[in-house]
């Protein structure tokens, strides 16, 4: 029988290695990075549509958290050649357009998605890998709003990073960014004080690591190296509000009679089971199922019967959010759709 992870793993590292040699040699490595990235993940997306076996949330899978670790380790690899190659100006325009892309999307899917998988593991340095990816590309603060805020009010309107019904991509990412910070903020002040301890919050961590992120790329390969850093880390944070933004938009919990809200339940996040980006994302677009059991491996996470289904992958899905007209025509008519199923 096929081991688990291995399909993770051959679609996850398949664009370490072109990327790095993208960025050490040049030329068709490139573009053959962003072939991969965009055309291959889309075409197999359509081609591929192979069933997996039945999920077994109970088999042991060290192979799952070996993968995640050495995909982050790889992350930062990975960060610090592309800056490099970007920074120096040795690429003609076409190809630094190219790498930036392909590792800009590296980073914003596969990247993302697996300091997602590391921040909800209990061991601690796996955590702190999570932690670091996500500050690399200075995002911190969502190693604590997402555990501490989203996975508690997801579908609601206490939760930044879960889309209204008509609101726009570009509305909901500047409300999710800054919501995200200061909800996240509190909830961390609010279990030092519940702890009656005193002393900083880990958004110290975040914001002084961010910074050193940046200095060194500044010290290693000038105001251009602060520039790529920058850059490359805006793509993948506008990837990850992407994701958010899709994955919820217009589902919303019910309140029972005693005003609190109804649990968290499959019916709450959009979900796609188009097998290559499934593996090339860690599961994510199995999103029901991880909002069910958050500290279940990506492996593990099965498909939801009669959850909500997005009309496309999850990649494209969130391309088409970045014009919100389209994004309306799609999504209404499957809103509707769903909403008339659900009582």
């Amino acid at each position: 029988m096929t081991h688990p992870v291995r399909a993770y793993a051959t679609a996850t590292l398949t664009p370490v290695v072109l990327i790095a040699a993208g960025a050490l040699l040049g030329g068709a490595w490139i573009w053959a990075a962003l072939l991969y990235m965009t055309l291959f993940t889309f075409a197999m997306d359509q081609l591929v549509r192979a069933l997996d076996p039945p999920a077994d949330p109970t088999r042991e899978l060290p192979a799952a958290d070996g993968l995640s670790a050495l995909l982050a380790i790889a992350h930062f690899a990975l960060l610090g050649l592309v800056i490099r190659a970007l920074a120096t100006g040795g690429l003609a325009p076409a190809p630094t357009l190219g790498l930036f892309v392909a590792a800009g999307l590296f980073f914003g899917q596969v990247s993302n998605a697996n300091a997602h998988e590391l921040i909800h593991r209990t061991r601690r340095p796996l955590f702190e890998l999570g932690r670091w990816v996500y500050i690399s590309l200075l995002f911190g603060h969502h190693a604590s709003a997402h555990t501490k805020v989203h996975h508690r009010w997801a579908a609601s309107r206490e939760d930044p990073n879960s889309a209204r019904e008509n609101e726009s991509f570009y509305r909901f990412a500047r409300r999710a960014w800054w919501g995200s910070f200061v909800k996240g903020y509190r909830a961390e002040r609010a279990d030092l004080a519940r702890a009656g301890r005193r002393g900083p919050t880990p958004y110290l961590t975040y914001c002084a690591g961010g910074a050193a992120c940046l200095a060194a790329s500044t010290l290693a390969f000038g105001r251009a190296g602060l520039a790529v850093h920058l850059a490359l880390a805006g793509y993948a944070t506008l990837q990850l509000l992407l994701s958010d933004y899709v994955q919820h938009y217009g589902l919303t919990r019910a309140t029972r009679p005693d005003g609190r809200l109804e649990p968290v339940g499959p019916q709450h996040s959009w979900n796609a089971g188009h097998w290559f980006s499934r593996h090339l994302m860690l599961n994510a677009p199995r999103h029901s199922d991880h909002h069910a059991h958050p500290g279940r491996r990506y492996p593990a996470l099965a498909h939801h019967e009669g959850a909500p289904t997005l009309p496309s992958s999850l990649p494209a899905m969130a391309a088409l959010a970045l014009f919100p007209k389209h994004w309306r025509r799609v999504m209404k008519p499957a809103l509707a759709n769903w909403k008339g199923r659900t009582p």
